[in-house]
């Protein structure tokens, strides 16, 4: 098992390599530069000595070696230092910067990253809980009234887009009804039993607007694989051997079902982070998908590439578990 989850990680680097380069290459096409937000009296010579010092007259080739760099070496010690409060190395190194901010990309980042970590994590997580046991019972209890409501729930679901259900939402739990706050507070602080029910009833909606979109695809697939699994030849031979419903249903047909159901829920990742772009607009989260659209608005290029890069990461990241998870459910793929 080592081994096979050793050479899954021997493709994953160089994928992500090749990701780094296509998003380098796209985004250096972007029109602009650093100097673009600059007052127009500064003269034209000052800004052609600006864009020499911060490498743009460099080659293609060395700056995306050099940004490769940046985000495979410098970032990460940064990172380490900052998280343990230690210095690795002379800790002068040279950091993706971003041309609005002036400040470095990934503190920005990593200031926003835990507002985005919340919601979208808890409507991955939720939406996975969801959406098995709905697809499992719905194969198992086919064309049942359970499979009907499960199967219009989910159309509806995963065909409304999550901007209009998200204001849906709002409208309907919070003019209507005041149940829940229209917005976010990013500034709030759980500090006693009030702040941590005001923290609950904020995120209720933003979760659950993600959790209905991720749960509805997921429960129609997981019910698919439930059903070409229900008819197979095994099945059929553990009922004649007299094993309990229960056992057959989870030990057996659940288990082989999943090895499917895993590549979706990996591969779901970025559908889960373009929802969360456009949820966190319409609650207000101050979170990676608003610094995301305020940075292609105000063109800043290396806070988009890291963004992008960041996403791709997470990405090749979950294809890698979901390749790892496939060993430990179905030990024939593995590599011996």
């Amino acid at each position: 098992m080592i081994w096979f989850a050793g050479r899954r990680l021997m493709v994953a680097v160089p994928t992500l390599v090749a990701i780094s380069l296509v998003i380098f290459t796209i985004l250096d096409l972007a029109p602009g530069d650093p100097t673009s937000s600059l007052p127009l009296t500064i003269p034209g010579d000052v800004r052609e000595q600006i864009r020499e010092s911060m490498g743009f007259n460099d080659p293609f080739f060395i700056r995306w070696i050099l940004w490769v760099k940046q985000m495979f070496i410098n970032e990460p010690l940064s990172i380490i230092e900052q998280v343990f409060n230690i210095q690795v190395g002379s800790g002068d190194r040279t950091r993706v910067l971003s041309w609005q901010s002036r400040g470095p990309v990934v503190d920005t980042i990593i200031e926003r990253l835990p507002q985005t970590t919340w919601v979208m994590g808890l409507a991955f997580i939720f939406g996975i809980l969801i959406a098995v046991p709905v697809g499992v019972i719905s194969a198992y209890r086919q064309y049942s009234v359970f499979d009907q409501v499960g199967t219009f729930v989910s159309m509806v679901g995963y065909s409304v887009p999550t901007f209009f259900t998200g204001l849906l939402a709002i409208i309907i739990f919070s003019v209507k009804l005041g149940w829940f706050p229209s917005y976010y507070d990013t500034t709030l602080e759980v500090t006693d039993w009030n702040s941590f029910v005001a923290q609950i009833r904020q995120i209720v909606l933003p979760v659950g607007v993600l959790s209905m979109f991720n749960a509805a695809a997921l429960s129609r697939f997981t019910r698919s694989a439930m059903l070409d699994n229900l008819s197979a030849d095994y099945v059929r031979t553990a009922r004649s051997k007299g094993l309990r419903e229960k056992r057959v249903l989870v030990r057996h047909v659940l288990r082989n079902s999943l090895i499917p159901v895993v590549t979706l829920i990996a591969l779901q990742v970025p559908f889960v982070f373009a929802g969360a772009l456009i949820t966190e607009q319409i609650f207000r989260i101050n979170g990676i998908g608003q610094l995301m659209i305020s940075s292609i608005h105000g063109g800043d290029v290396p806070m988009v590439q890291t963004l992008s890069f960041l996403i791709a990461a997470i990405t090749v990241f979950f294809n890698l578990v979901a390749d790892i998870v496939y060993g430990i459910l179905d030990p024939r793929i593995r590599y011996e």
